[in-house]
């Protein structure tokens, strides 16, 4: 096992488990309601959180596998930051966001139906939810999603320590 492979490992999960944490933080407290292509960028974060996770716990037994491990957690947090970049291109308008995009209602019941549009928010993924330091919440989700997809890949390629 690598002396680098499980700080960088775990920092990136770290990194990744904050990036998601703070997306929810904002929509269950802060009250930000996050359009179709928001949520499908948390989409990676869950299938390399626990990619990742495997790929720590893997480090203490099997190098191969939790250099495979690392990577492919790597790999799917940067579809994530992709994503991300699409968005805010779409966002500042440098090219057209989704013409899907734009949120639904939940409607279960005919008879409360108006009621329930006329509460509904659209959420338009071309309009920026929140800026902070003039970078929206995608372009966040970028710089998030490349900074653990570095830290995830250089634990893959961290080498071996060669025993004394």
């Amino acid at each position: 096992m690598s002396s680098l492979r499980l700080p960088l490992g775990v920092l990136g999960t770290l990194v990744m488990i904050a990036a998601i944490a703070t997306a929810w933080g904002f929509e269950l407290i802060g009250g930000f309601i996050p359009c179709a292509l928001c949520l499908e960028q948390r989409i990676p974060y869950y299938v390399a959180i626990p990619v990742a996770l495997i790929g720590l716990i893997a480090a203490t037994r099997t190098d191969t596998l939790a250099r495979w491990l690392l990577a492919i957690a790597g790999i799917a947090i940067l579809v994530s930051a992709g994503l991300g970049v699409y968005h805010a291109g779409a966002e500042w308008g440098f090219w057209p966001g989704p013409a899907t995009c734009g949120g639904g209602a939940d409607v279960r019941d005919a008879s409360n139906m108006l009621s329930v549009l006329e509460e509904t928010r659209i959420v338009s993924c071309t309009d920026a939810a929140g800026r902070f330091l003039g970078i929206s919440f995608a372009g966040w989700n970028v710089v998030a999603a490349t900074t653990a997809a570095i830290l995830l890949f250089a634990a893959a390629l961290a080498p071996r320590t060669r025993a004394a």
